[in-house]
């Protein structure tokens, strides 16, 4: 006979932990077999009865026509979201002079929410957003407006190919371009068949400050 219990038993508490960790290990629910295993409780039954208190208090969702149907409230089905904060704009065009709210467009408390199964597993911590001005990367599906999530690198990390948010200092310029390393220094090539790539000297400083890693469309409103 199970005891009923007032509150947060130990074994609620046990259903709970499992719940958070097996759906940010694996990106969906346990099922109640599994919940059983993990919390030394032979009956499926009796783990039901577990799981309808938890939901009378508020503390999961379920859903009992699929096996992988129970869920902790307000958490995304996608798993764990993630704030990643909009630190400013960045030119996706040509390179022109950085405006002195560039890099700090958005208030501090300005921020996207992402799954983070979504994400690279590594450095979550070092991500940060910008929102796209321009034009140079519609060929990368990267339009004037969207939203890119980038990860703080730099040049010894960056890779030929990369998508990367680029500062050069000596011309007081942000762009966002592919970044190719040459012989005589770096090419940053647009993905615009109509634009030409900004080529740096080697003498000429340039700084990497984050590689795009999602893109966050915005959708387009048509008028009649």
């Amino acid at each position: 006979m199970v005891r009923k219990s007032k509150g947060l038993g130990d074994r609620h508490k046990k259903i709970l932990a499992f719940l958070k960790a097996y759906q940010e290990r694996e990106g969906y629910p346990p099922t109640i077999r599994e919940i059983g295993e993990e919390t030394d409780i032979s009956s499926t039954s009796v783990v039901n009865y577990y799981l309808d208190q938890l939901e009378k208090m508020g503390k999961i969702e379920r859903q009992r026509k699929i096996s992988r149907g129970v869920r902790l409230a307000n958490v995304s089905p996608l798993g764990e979201m993630l704030k990643i904060p909009v630190a400013g704009r960045i030119v996706a065009g040509e390179p022109i002079p950085v405006p002195s709210s560039d890099f700090s467009y958005f208030d501090a408390e300005t921020s996207v929410d992402i799954a983070r199964s979504f994400l690279p597993s590594d450095k979550n911590d070092e991500l940060f957003a910008l929102e796209v001005e321009g034009e140079s990367m519609i060929d990368a599906m990267v339009n004037d407006g969207d939203i890119v999530i980038m990860k703080s690198t730099g040049a010894e990390q960056t890779k030929n190919g990369d998508m990367v948010a680029v500062w050069l200092p000596e011309r007081d310029e942000t762009t966002l371009k592919y970044f190719f390393k040459e012989k005589e220094g770096y090419r940053l090539q647009p993905a615009n068949p109509t634009m030409e790539p900004i080529i740096v000297g080697k003498e000429e400083s340039l700084e990497i400050k984050g590689k795009v890693v999602m893109v966050i469309r915005q959708v387009q409103k048509t008028v009649i």
